[in-house]
């Protein structure tokens, strides 16, 4: 996120777009609701019709996959009418010519034919972002889980730099991270193609710092993907693979194609807190530490870095960072860290935004980086004055349609949500008989239309198969 949480309350226009905040995201949404009670305006795009949408005072529901094509028809509108924030364009952006010679080609009517959303309401939204005061834009996995994924951020960042709704509070682009410790997980290198602090592998000073650090020499080319690390299973060229705390068979889109993968490895090493239909694939499982049993840090979808501090011991007696140790030791790359406190330290030296932070410093609120001097209070908003790679740049964004669509033999889109009784894959929330009771089956939303055409009543049961087989509930 660019900004806090609590400064979403007072932006005076909230554009929500793939997200179901309430379930989701409650304590966040608790701010829109605070928002909206002030009297701030509210619109959320969305296909669906979910509890969040039923209050915005704008409810877009466009259709699956045509976020580029209503953001751009929403600039289009925006600079034809003088919305957009000439100063901010001039001064701190570049590439500004070729986002307008793009939108010129996405005129609203367009835009409607493309997204099914009527003029009307494209020309409203259009005007209410661009005129506000303070206006934030939030998103969630709606967005970002498509094969048009990158398109889709790009775009949301065009249109925050065209009207300059970005450096200021209560504006930005603030996306809403998935699960808990997505953000911390990729602040430290948890991505194939950056260390720690998103320093890019490619970079030869970066590698070097690293080569030293670790005693190692650096692999100059990114990693791979986490569907590329799957085919490489199948293909053989990876033999082996340890998922940790990750239930893919159930998460990926393709559990049959996962679990091909895994069985493919000649060694399969799960370390998890709970079975799942994964760690029944391993050849050796080994116990997690919960958050409970550990010491170490989170960061949260604000980039703020707060204290985990252990409230209990290690049921299987170590800690996750212990095991990864002892095994990396075992690889013959020996670690000797002592406390989840000296690997902190440690990526704080190697981290030029995490440079401040350290876990004494922390407390009880946490920093929010970047930080980078122990005198520095941390940085809640991102981008006031200047962007961190000097002028914030527009991309040409093109829309594409989906990567797959209905046909005759597949004639539904079908999209995937979150419930508000179960979390992710619920290994956890499953085994919590209050939560499981809530909802104990799998369900399918149905378009009332389409289950009056097929002559389904709400509460029965249906079979539904998409391109990569039957959906269905294993047991965890």
């Amino acid at each position: 996120m660019t900004n806090s949480f609590d400064e979403l309350e007072d932006a005076n226009c909230i554009f929500a777009i793939g997200s179901n905040t309430t379930v989701a995201h409650p304590l966040v949404a608790a701010r829109l609701f605070r928002a909206r009670a002030k009297g701030n305006m509210l619109i959320v795009v969305d296909p669906r019709k979910t509890h969040l949408a039923r209050i915005a005072d704008i409810h877009v529901q466009h259709r699956l996959g045509t976020d580029v094509a209503l953001v751009n028809g929403m600039m289009h509108v925006i600079y034809k009418n003088g919305w957009h924030n000439e100063t901010f364009m001039r001064e701190r952006t570049e590439n500004p010519d070729v986002l307008i010679q793009m939108i010129e080609q996405y005129p609203p009517e367009r835009a409607a034919e493309i997204t099914g959303v009527d003029v009307s309401t494209i020309i409203r939204v259009a005007e209410h972002y661009a005129k506000s005061a303070a206006s934030s834009i939030i998103y969630c996995l709606g967005i970002t889980q498509h094969s048009t994924a990158v398109d889709n951020v790009k775009s949301l960042a065009n249109l925050a730099m065209l009207c300059g709704q970005i450096g200021r509070p209560s504006t930005g682009v603030n996306p809403l991270r998935g699960q808990n410790n997505v953000q911390g997980a990729c602040d430290m290198g948890g991505l194939p193609n950056v260390f720690p602090g998103y320093q890019a592998v490619t970079v030869p000073e970066n590698r070097e710092k690293f080569d030293a650090a670790w005693k190692a020499e650096m692999p100059p080319k990114p990693g791979l993907t986490i569907m590329e690390m799957m085919q490489g299973c199948i293909d053989g060229k990876i033999k082996g693979m340890v998922v940790l705390g990750e239930n893919p068979v159930m998460s990926d889109p393709d559990s049959n194609h996962v679990k091909h993968a895994l069985q493919s490895a000649e060694f399969f090493m799960a370390i998890d807190i709970f079975p799942t239909p994964s760690t029944a694939l391993a050849h050796l499982v080994l116990p997690a530490a919960s958050f409970a049993e550990v010491d170490g840090t989170f960061t949260n979808s604000e980039r703020r870095v707060q204290r985990v501090r252990r409230a209990i011991d290690p049921v299987a007696g170590k800690t996750n960072w212990q095991i990864i140790q002892e095994l990396s030791t075992l690889l013959k790359y020996p670690m000797h860290y002592e406390s989840a406190a000296e690997i902190f330290d440690e990526m704080a030296r190697l981290t030029p935004s995490f440079a401040g932070i350290s876990h004494s410093r922390l407390g009880t609120d946490g920093i929010c980086w970047p930080c980078p001097s122990p005198d520095h209070p941390g940085t809640p908003i991102l981008h006031i004055g200047r962007f961190s790679r000097g002028l914030g740049l527009f991309h040409a964004v093109e829309w594409k349609p989906p990567a797959e669509i209905p046909d005759d033999e597949y004639d539904f889109w079908l999209t995937t949500g979150t419930e508000y009784a179960h979390y992710l894959t619920g290994s956890m929330t499953r085994r919590c008989e209050h939560l499981d009771s809530e909802m104990p089956e799998l369900i399918t939303d149905l378009n009332p239309a389409d289950g009056e055409r097929l002559e389904i009543k709400n509460g029965e049961y249906i079979r539904v198969t998409s391109r990569r087989g039957p959906l269905f509930r294993e047991c965890i």
